[in-house]
């Protein structure tokens, strides 16, 4: 675009002023915002500060602050204006809404290990409590064979791999799947 010239304040003049740039920037800006995070409505409001600033500095006479591109010029107050906004908005975060999020988490994490914990008490008490030796204890294959009284280290690991069958078989029957415990 060549230097940016306004005649005089017809209405008129101002119109195409504002739609040619609007036309011209607006899409690219738009399109910035967005990939930025930024919804459609925060880049008009941007656009819109940008384009006002922009006015005013051709209303004031400053042509040569502006040089010969007037839509990169409006391009990089906007961007500058939508930098600004961004890391205001990054570091706006609610406390309540960060409470809250955590209170969602621990109820959504009590409501799964609840339908976790039904599963594995089908599989009976013992199986439950060899997979809870081997996950949760940490007890090694010999370690389990020693406290359930299995024969051999290879007892214990077929005993355990029943028990999570069992618990995969209760599973199967309900329909579930793996996503349907760990969200």
């Amino acid at each position: 675009m060549e230097a940016i010239k306004i005649s005089g304040n017809s209405v008129e003049t101002r119109e195409d002023f504002f739609i040619t740039f609007y036309r011209n920037v607006f899409p690219v800006l738009s399109k910035y915002v967005s990939g930025k995070g930024g919804t459609f409505d925060e880049a008009k409001d941007v656009f819109q500060d940008a384009l006002i600033i922009f006015y005013e500095k051709i209303v004031a006479g400053n042509h040569t602050a502006i040089g010969g591109n007037g839509n990169a010029y409006l391009f990089g107050i906007a961007k500058h204006l939508w930098l600004q906004k961004y890391r205001k908005k990054s570091f706006d975060v609610s406390l309540d809404n960060i409470h809250q999020d955590i209170l969602n988490e621990d109820q959504d994490s009590k409501l799964l290990a609840g339908k976790l914990m039904h599963y594995l008490e089908a599989s009976g008490q013992k199986c439950m409590e060899i997979l809870k030796s081997f996950y949760y204890d940490k007890l090694s294959g010999q370690q389990l064979a020693d406290r359930f009284g299995f024969t051999s280290i290879r007892s214990a690991t077929v005993q355990k791999y029943k028990c999570l069958e069992k618990v995969r078989d209760h599973v199967q029957q309900k329909s579930l799947t793996y996503e349907d415990f760990f969200e």
